[in-house]
Order: C-alpha cells, then sequence, then structure tokens
C-alpha cells in the first residue's frame, strides 16, 4: 500500500528528489516525440472506457427497469446491483494481476501501472461504477493511461526513469479527457510534483505534449471536427456578477465545513478499510459495503431524497442538487452520500475519490443557496474548490476544476472559490496535525 506522500500531492515516482533528472538532449526530446504519439491513443482509450461505464450504468438503471414495467430501479435492484458490481470486483481483484489499481482509500497514486494491470483496474472500475458505488472515473483513466504508456515503452528501449514518464504522460492524456483540456492536467501535474520544484518541469513537459495532442481528438483539427465531447461543466449557470462580503464568507464556511466532514469520511473509510483481514475477508467485505450502499440509497428514498442522487460519483447530480429547495432533503443527500462514500472507499471498490467530494462540497454550498439566497455558480465554485481541495489537498488543481465548472458565467466567484479551497486546506491539516501531533505539513499534501 502506498504512503501518503505518495498519493496525497507526491511527484510521481519518476525522479529522485535530491537530483535532477538525467535525460537530456536528444533522448529528451524523443521522449517528447513518444509523449506525442501516445497522447492521441491515450485520449481514445479514456473515450472508450467512459462510454463503457455510462452505457452500462443506462442499460442497468433505465433500460432494465423499462423492461420490468418500471419508472425508477426498484428496491431490490438498488440493494442487488451494487451486491452483483461488489462480485465482480472480487472477480478482477482475485483472479486479474494488479488487485484491480490502487485503493481508493489512499487517494490518487501518480506511480506507473504495469500494462499487465490493465485489465483487471477496467474491470474492477467497471464493476464499482457502474453498479453505483460512490467513486469517479479519475483513478482508473490515471491507472489505464500509464498502462498504454507502459505498453509504449519497451518498443522505444527506454531505461527505468523514461518509462515513469512516459507512463506518467499516458496518464495525463487520459485524464485530460475527463476534466476538459491539457491545462487542468498540467495543473494537476506540477501541484503534484511541488516538492521537487522546477526539477519537475522537464518530466512533466511529456505529459503536457500527449494531453495537448490528445485532446485535438475532441477539439478537431483541420476539417475535422473531433469527436462528440462530454463537457466538464454544470449547464445552464445563471451569471455571477461582482462579489460582496456575504459571499466571501459563505466560501470560507463551505470550506472549513466540508473539510470537517471530509476528514470524518477518510477516517470511517480507513475504519472500514481495517476491516479487510482483521473480521471480515475481501469478498464478504466488499459484499457487505455494496449492501450497505444500496440501503443507505434507499433510506434517502424513503426520506424524499432521489436515491440516484446517493449513488454513483455525484458528477450527474448536481443540476438536480442545485434544484433543490428543501435543506433537509440536501442534508438527507450529505448524510448518505457521506456514508456511501466512506464504505465505497474503504470496502475494496475501485475508483477515484473527486467527484463524491464536490458533490458534498456542492451540497453544503447549496445550503446557503437555500438559506441565504446566495447564487446557484457560488455554490458551484465554492463548493467544487472546497471539496475536492478537502479531498486531495491540491489547492490550485481544486480552483482550475471549479473554474471549468462555472465557465465565464462564474469568473466573479472565483475570489469566493479561493477562500474556499484556502479554507479547506488549512482545516484538513489542522484536522491531521491534531491527530498526528508529530506530522509536519508536507507541500502539496
Amino acid at each position: 500500500m502506498p504512503s501518503r506522500d505518495q498519493v496525497r500531492g507526491a511527484a510521481p515516482a519518476t525522479a529522485d528528489e535530491g537530483t535532477s533528472p538525467q535525460i537530456t538532449g536528444r533522448a529528451y526530446l524523443r521522449l517528447i516525440l513518444l509523449g506525442a504519439a501516445i497522447g492521441i491513443p491515450a485520449s481514445l482509450l479514456a473515450v472508450g472506457f467512459l462510454a463503457a461505464v455510462h452505457e452500462l450504468e443506462d442499460v442497468l438503471w433505465h433500460d432494465l427497469p423499462d423492461a420490468l414495467g418500471r419508472k425508477s430501479p426498484p428496491w431490490y435492484l438498488t440493494l442487488g446491483l451494487p451486491v452483483i458490481g461488489a462480485l465482480i470486483v472480487v472477480l478482477a481483484r482475485r483472479s486479474l494481476p494488479g488487485d484491480g489499481g490502487h485503493n481508493p482509500v489512499d487517494g490518487l497514486n501518480p506511480t506507473p501501472t504495469p500494462a499487465a494491470y490493465a485489465p483487471g483496474v477496467a474491470l474492477a472500475a467497471l464493476g464499482s461504477l457502474s453498479f453505483g458505488a460512490v467513486l469517479g472515473p479519475e483513478a482508473p483513466l490515471i491507472a489505464l493511461g500509464s498502462a498504454l504508456g507502459m505498453v509504449v515503452a519497451p518498443w522505444a528501449n527506454l531505461g527505468q526513469q523514461e518509462k515513469a514518464v512516459l507512463g506518467t504522460a499516458g496518464s495525463f492524456a487520459a485524464i485530460a479527457a475527463l476534466f476538459g483540456g491539457p491545462i487542468p492536467a498540467g495543473v494537476l501535474l506540477i501541484e503534484a510534483g511541488v516538492g521537487i520544484g522546477a526539477r519537475v518541469i522537464p518530466l512533466l513537459l511529456p505529459g503536457l505534449v500527449a494531453a495537448a495532442l490528445g485532446y485535438l481528438i475532441f477539439t478537431g483539427l483541420g476539417d475535422w471536427g473531433g469527436v462528440d465531447e462530454t463537457t466538464l461543466s454544470v449547464p445552464d449557470l445563471p451569471a455571477y456578477d461582482g462579489t460582496n462580503i456575504p459571499d466571501l464568507l459563505v466560501g470560507v464556511a463551505v470550506g472549513v465545513l466540508a473539510a470537517i466532514l471530509i476528514a470524518a469520511i477518510h477516517r470511517l473509510a480507513r475504519e472500514v478499510d481495517g476491516l479487510e483481514g482483521r473480521r471480515l475477508g475481501l469478498t464478504s467485505l466488499l459484499i457487505a459495503g455494496a449492501g450497505a450502499v444500496g440501503a443507505l440509497a434507499l433510506v434517502a428514498d424513503g426520506l424524499g431524497a432521489n436515491p440516484q442522487d446517493v449513488l454513483f460519483s455525484g458528477q450527474q447530480s448536481l443540476p438536480s442538487l442545485l434544484a433543490e429547495g428543501s435543506a433537509g432533503i440536501v442534508l438527507v443527500l450529505v448524510a448518505a452520500k457521506g456514508l456511501a462514500y466512506a464504505i465505497s472507499l474503504g470496502a475494496g471498490f475501485r475508483g477515484g475519490p473527486v467527484f463524491p467530494a464536490i458533490f458534498i462540497g456542492v451540497a453544503l454550498a447549496t445550503l446557503a443557496v437555500i438559506a441565504f439566497d446566495v447564487s446557484t455558480t457560488l455554490a458551484v465554485a465554492v463548493g467544487t474548490a472546497a471539496g475536492m481541495a478537502a479531498a486531495t489537498r491540491l489547492v490550485f488543481s481544486s480552483l482550475v476544476i471549479a473554474a471549468l465548472l462555472v465557465g465565464s458565467a462564474g469568473v466573479d466567484a472565483v475570489p469566493a472559490a479561493v477562500l474556499a479551497a484556502v479554507a479547506a486546506w488549512i482545516t484538513v491539516n489542522a484536522i491531521e496535525r491534531a491527530r498526528q501531533p508529530e506530522a509536519l505539513p508536507v507541500a502539496g499534501t
């Protein structure tokens, strides 16, 4: 299991923190060209994987209830589909190499993924994401893009450090397809490697080139218009013009609350993760966790919330969350989603931690929309920044994602989003220091 520094803002395992990278001259130019060559394949891989996740989700949660003559999934599907997904995850983790990918309770892991692990990563992610586990697609995309880079590496006769750099290039070409282009991917790369300062830049340029060229499949080239893109945004947000002091205070409050809640979620997730091998085996823990996630969705349904807003990553549920006019329903969603998120993180599913944290942050900000009539655009900006910063401790990356979600309608909400992200970062680090007084803050963690 990787250490905390590996997964929360640590540099990719491509550089020695005490030395500068030794890839220079013609070899470095060759590495940049290889990064460019894998950019489009890695982006196509990401598109195919995301399409498979969404298509399977539609079949299970919409087409199947329709075939049963139901407008929404009946209770036995809400309980049973996550359990079937858990069995698929067990199959992937026990039968295929790589344990289905990195453990999501440890956060995002940038270390290169061997090509042999890719089938297990893809199968475990499909069993998790499409069947209702409360995780996002970013971690499997990072792993699958890295695996593609590692497929190319042996053919290019690269050294160990060069292979790792190429694996990172594949990862962030894939992640750029999710987060909306090379700029968010590049910011995330740079912030993750800030601990080694300027020495990290040469290691990241192949990835930035790969992400840029890979993103051409969305933007198009010349007369070719590109493929249809699933834009990372919340539609129909009203323009937010001007900033006032109450909105800035809302940003700070959401940042603090999101950090406290997400820190508690992560602590519970680690407790659940610790049950494996101590009290429960892998299969039992996954099945129990899946049943608990489905049960939480049913409880939320009984209390008036949409059970589909409890399941899954939460990205597609943001518009309905923002339209909710009852503070009680929002609190039900926060409680049910938070518990389902903690269980999904710790029970052995495979996916990423970012989007459920964003949902929780936006839900907390939605309470301010209901209580104080603040702008929904402001709520998206501060909630996204606070939730992602609390979950990943990557402040600048969180702000870029927040800006992408609100688009041009929310440019004036950026100051409040900055305060939300910083408040979340300070609070989550204070909580960590209180639990581990000997631990000192590390850049990017």
